[in-house]
């Protein structure tokens, strides 16, 4: 699974975001972070699916486990709802995105 690259396509999406980042030399760090908190997330969502669900196929359920955990990065991602896109993005948004604690499992 290409986690990183994940990242970077939504943080890309969130081109103020994307670039502010880039400008301030955390763009890799905070994709880092976020493709970490995916794979994690990812992983709990497999688990979860897999005993709430059993029989069912793997890669099935990897599938529906990477949409739960992706819906999860983005919603916490600043810039997702078109409120957030009409303010201007700040640093310390991005920053408490990167240090919050990964979902438990």
């Amino acid at each position: 699974m290409q986690y990183k690259t994940i990242a970077l396509e939504l943080l890309q999406q969130r081109t103020e975001l994307h670039e502010h980042l880039r400008l301030t030399r955390r763009l890799l760090p905070t994709m880092e972070t976020c493709a970490l908190q995916l794979k994690q997330s990812h992983e709990a969502w497999m688990a979860t699916l897999a005993q709430s669900h059993p029989g069912s196929d793997p890669s099935q359920v990897s599938s529906e486990a990477l949409e739960l955990a992706l819906k999860e990065l983005e919603d916490r991602l600043p810039g997702v709802s078109p409120r957030a896109e009409a303010e201007p993005l700040s640093l310390d948004a991005a920053m408490a995105f990167t240090r919050k604690a990964s979902p438990k499992k």
